[in-house]
């Protein structure tokens, strides 16, 4: 499949090609049409796609993009920082110029892939918030 700027001006009409989240959202482009963006600025999040009009009100990453920068891109740079301690003691002034600038990459570069992973992944499997059933209204839908 040709990337979506390439793609025809046809799909925008009406059929919609079922786009990948990893193809669209680690890019920022619209989870439906792949030509739009999702962002207005570094993080901050779009009223709807300004080529098909996607509303965005369906997207809550709510803090999913920091906890996996937390849980994963964060533990190397700790580690890094831990070792360089540990190996060589250097002055606080060495922590500043290499173990810093290291811990700040790695927690600030996923952010927005992630968070455009997360929106076009709650469009592509139409994440829902949930809802309490009530047990007595699906039992009684269940066959006997």
């Amino acid at each position: 499949m040709p990337p979506a700027e390439q793609r025809p001006l046809e799909n925008i009409q009406g059929d919609w090609p079922r786009l990948k989240p990893t193809e669209t959202g680690l890019r920022g482009r619209c989870p439906r049409c792949g030509r739009g963006h999702i962002f207005d600025g570094f993080l901050k999040m779009r009223d709807k796609c300004e080529v098909c009009g996607l509303s965005y009100d369906f997207a809550d990453p709510a803090d999913g993009p920091a906890f996996f920068v937390m849980c994963f891109a964060c533990v190397p740079a700790v580690i890094f920082a831990l070792v360089l301690q540990v190996k060589a003691e250097p002055p606080f002034w060495v922590h500043l110029v290499t173990s810093l600038p290291f811990l700040i990459a790695t927690c600030l570069l996923p952010l927005r892939p992630l968070k455009g992973w997360l929106v076009a992944s709650q469009y592509f499997y139409q994440a829902r918030p949930g809802r309490l059933v009530d047990a007595e209204k699906e039992r009684d839908k269940t066959p006997t």
